[in-house]
């Protein structure tokens, strides 16, 4: 095969060359290195990826947690808007949906009528009407008032959730939301799965929960949240205790 003229290879390495500076926001493919354009945290041991993880987690001033709980209670939906005041989203069980408003330590519950209805025995019942899709003002001495705000604390939730049991080791690379990630795993996978950024702050984007408890996406880190309280009008104080069985 005859080999090509000088002038040829010039012209194909200098097309070559236009390749890779049109690629260069992935150098990766001209350079053979994978972390090119990224933080670097893929270069880290799994331990080292976590810690990140976690730091950029503690450090953060809001997220957005979304997607499954499964737990011994059933299986519940979370679409929570959190920060360091408090949070505000819905929470879906199988039977029934309800909206969470927390602001410092007023924390309100919000649903339908078949919410009081299903959850507050004879006096839910009797109230349901009055409750129905109103701000609910829950007591701190209720039994509720720790479970629901378990959902609006964005500390405790994140510290209760990203947790990776065994031994930790690296996995693929992925992409969440169209981000570039790294995946650290807990017992090869069997412990939960912990997708980490690759762009910008080491940021956890979604952690797979060990023994198939859930799946959940982390977002909008750092994006503000606005928590107003509910007008007088649209909001309930029932008492010392909600409606209960």
């Amino acid at each position: 095969m005859a080999a090509f003229p000088p002038a040829a290879r010039a012209r194909r390495a200098g097309l070559a060359g236009v390749l890779c500076a049109a690629l260069a926001v992935s150098s990766a493919a001209c350079s053979g290195d994978p972390d090119a354009g990224t933080n670097g945290v893929g270069k880290l041991s799994a331990k080292e990826i976590e810690t990140k993880a976690r730091t950029a987690a503690d450090a953060a001033k809001a997220v957005r947690v979304s997607g499954t709980l499964i737990g011994k209670g059933g299986t519940y939906q979370l679409n929570m808007r959190l920060n360091a005041d408090g949070g505000t989203g819905s929470v879906t069980s199988k039977s029934s949906t309800f909206a969470l408003l927390r602001i410092g330590d007023a924390l309100y519950v919000k649903a339908g009528a078949g919410f009081w209805k299903q959850t507050g025995g004879k006096s839910g019942a009797a109230a349901a009407g009055k409750l129905d899709d109103k701000y609910v003002k829950v007591p701190k001495k209720d039994p509720a008032y720790a479970q629901f705000r378990g959902f609006t604390d964005m500390h405790t939730l994140l510290d209760g959730l990203l947790g990776l049991h065994g031994s930790l080791g690296k996995g693929d690379r992925t992409k969440v939301g169209g981000a570039p990630a790294i995946q650290v795993t807990g017992g090869d996978g069997r412990g939960g799965t912990l997708d980490v950024s690759l762009k910008g702050t080491p940021y956890p984007l979604r952690f797979e929960r060990a023994g198939g408890a859930g799946t959940l996406q982390l977002t909008e880190w750092n994006t503000d949240v606005v928590l107003k309280a509910p007008d007088k009008s649209d909001t309930v104080d029932y008492g010392p205790e909600l409606p209960a069985s």
